[in-house]
This record gives C-alpha cells, structure tokens and sequence, in this order.
C-alpha cells in the first residue's frame, strides 16, 4: 500500500541537507527494500523572478513557457523529503546521479499551476552497487504534463566491477562552453541543490574530486538552452552523465539532428554528459 505524504509550502532544501548529514552517521541507514511512499504538494505555482533567475543561470531565453527541466527544480524538494525520510535506505549525500529522462506532453506555462508527485521505485543491481530512480511528475487539470526520472547509484556492497570506460572519440565542432568557478553556487541558488561537491572546494575534495563540480542538471539545461528553438513541443530527452565537469572548467557542446530530433553531448578530454531528444 502507498503512503502519500502531503507538503506545503516547506523551509526549503537546508533543512533535508541537515538530514542527509546524519544519513552518514553509521548505523543511521539500513535495509534493502524502498519505502512504499509518494510525496506529493498541490497547487505549485512558478514565481516569475525565479524563473528569470533560472532562466539566465542555465542560458535560455526569457519566456513564459517552461524550459522542460524547470519542473525538475519545482520537485527537487519532494525528492529531497522523500530521500531524506528515515525509512530511505541510502543516505543521501553519496549517491551519484547515472543519469536523467524528461517527457513533456505539451508546452508548459508559467501562468499554469500544477500538482507534483515524487516516489521512488526500480531498486535493482549496478556493477558498483545498487541503483533507482526517483519518478517526479507534474499534473494539469488531472493529466499528465511532464515526467521526470532520474537514476541514482548508492556505491559499494558486494557488487564490485570495473568502471565503465567511454573510448568514443570526442566529436569535432560544435560550441566551446566557459564554466566559470560561479556556475555551481549559482545554480545551486535557483535549484535548491545545495551538495558541497557542487559549491565547495573542500566539499568536493572530501569526495575525491580536486575542485567542485558542475551540477549534471545545470549541464543537461545548458545544452536545452542550446537547443532552444529547434525543439517540438511535446519530447522525451535522456541523458546521461560521465566524468564531472570540474569548475572552473571548459567544454565542447555538440549536437546532431537524427531522424526523430536530437543527438548531442559535452566533452572536454573527458566525455561529461550523452543525450538525445525523441519526438
């Protein structure tokens, strides 16, 4: 039976970041089984001044219709309730975002409001642990409108194997993208997403990583915003993410039409994120 846990207007995303702290107490998580509970908040309405805020930290232009990662954001505190409830069995801080799927049924509008819902489902084996994916919807008028699905890896257990090597050579052309040091605060201002390895050097270090990194979803609307124009209005686009973008840091966005929308990616010397769009 599904527990739907209803939510207001909440204090935002420090608050699960506290949480996700004590996640990494030892002991604090266990099991091996996925809570039976969807997290749900009605009549979400977009605030303009954080659209525009959104909007000019990820490249697209100011408009009244929704980029299709926008609702991403509107449902990243469901998901961080949701991954932060003690019956979740993965602490949060940790886990690696594999990779994104986005369907929009119809253009979305500023002016519309919506009901968000969040739960996750698919536990399943990884060759370097166990991942999920947390579904976040967004309903109109009692349908469907949007579809988010992201996949997370809890690393470690019994399940070790090799990391997967990408030896595609990095294509040719394309736009060289300047990330500046700033690109992970601000991000992390207007999406709520405030993960350390994003925002600071000594966070990320205590990750592994040598300086911090680009938010995955910052670089999937950055090449959304690169795209703009040449979209349908209803499409699914998936993504995956390679090797993090360090920041400050550069890259090559390239993209190529296939015969049912989009390929593209973001490479450096290293391949950072693989997409297509399908009508």
């Amino acid at each position: 039976m599904v527990v739907v846990v209803e939510i207001g207007d909440g204090p935002g995303t420090t608050a699960a970041y506290a949480r996700a702290a004590l996640g990494l107490l030892p002991g604090a998580r266990c099991g091996d089984t996925l809570p039976d509970v969807e997290v749900l908040r009605r009549g979400v309405t977009v605030d303009r001044g954080h659209l525009a805020a959104y909007d000019r930290v990820c490249g697209f232009r100011l408009t009244d219709t929704l980029p299709a990662t926008y609702p991403h954001v509107l449902a990243f505190p469901l998901a961080m309730r949701l991954m932060t409830m003690p019956g979740f069995p993965f602490p949060l801080i940790g886990l690696v975002h594999l990779a994104n799927r986005i369907t929009v049924r119809r253009p979305l509008s500023a002016g519309a409001t919506f009901d968000l819902s969040v739960h996750a489902t698919e536990l399943r084996d990884h060759p370097r642990g166990r991942r999920f994916d947390v579904v976040a919807t967004a309903t109109a008028g009692g349908a469907e409108v949007w579809r988010g699905v992201s996949t997370y890896l809890r690393l470690g257990g019994d399940r070790p194997g090799p990391r997967p090597v990408d030896n595609d050579p990095p294509p040719s052309g394309g736009a060289v993208w300047r990330v500046p040091s700033r690109a992970g605060g601000d991000y992390a201002a207007v999406s709520g997403d405030r993960n350390p390895i994003h925002t600071s050097r000594l966070g990320a270090r205590l990750f592994g990583f040598p300086r911090p990194i680009a938010h995955g979803m910052w670089t999937k609307a950055r090449c959304l915003a690169a795209l703009e124009g040449r979209l349908p209005d209803a499409y699914t686009v998936d993504v995956s993410f390679k090797k993090p973008l360090l920041l400050p840091g550069s890259a090559r966005f390239a993209a190529t039409p296939a015969p049912d929308g989009w390929t593209f990616t973001v490479t450096s010397r290293h391949p950072h994120l693989t997409g297509f769009v399908t009508h």
